[in-house]
C-alpha cells in the first residue's frame, strides 16, 4: 500500500502563495493517478484537484480553477499543488490522494471512493 506524506502547509496572509508537496513511496507512483483534498473546521472533506497516472488530464473544484494548479514530477515521487491568491476560504487541512488502481484518470480519484490517503497539512489563510 502507498504511503503519502504531504508537507508545504503553513500560515499565509490572502492574496498570497503556497505550495504544497506530497512524496509518496511504497507503490508505482508512475502509474498512480494523484489528487488534493481539504477539510475546513465543521465540514466534510471536499475535493481540490487532481491528475491522471499521465500526467495529461486534470480536474479542478470550481472555486480553484486559475488559482491552483495540480502537477507531478514522476522521477520524485511527487505530486505538487501550487496555491495562488489563497483567499480564508482556503483555510483547511490538504489532504494528499492516491488511487489505489493502476493507470486511473484524475475523475478516478475525484471519486474519492478508492482511495489511499495521507495525513494532511494545515493551511491558513488569515490576515
Amino acid at each position: 500500500q502507498v504511503q503519502l506524506v504531504e508537507s508545504g502547509g503553513g500560515l499565509v496572509q490572502p492574496g498570497q502563495s503556497l505550495q504544497l508537496s506530497c512524496a509518496a513511496s511504497g507503490g508505482t507512483f508512475s502509474t498512480t493517478a494523484m489528487g488534493w483534498f481539504r477539510q475546513a473546521p465543521g465540514k466534510e472533506r471536499e475535493f481540490v484537484a487532481a491528475i491522471s497516472w499521465g500526467g495529461s488530464g486534470t480536474t479542478y473544484k470550481d472555486s480553484v480553477k486559475g488559482r491552483f494548479t495540480i502537477s507531478r514530477y514522476n522521477s520524485k515521487n511527487t505530486v505538487y499543488l501550487q496555491m495562488n491568491n489563497l483567499q480564508p476560504e482556503d483555510t483547511a487541512v490538504y489532504y494528499c490522494a492516491a488511487h489505489r488502481n493502476s493507470y486511473g484518470t484524475a475523475s478516478d480519484v475525484r471519486k474519492a471512493d478508492n482511495n489511499n490517503w495521507g495525513q494532511g497539512t494545515q493551511v491558513t489563510v488569515s490576515s
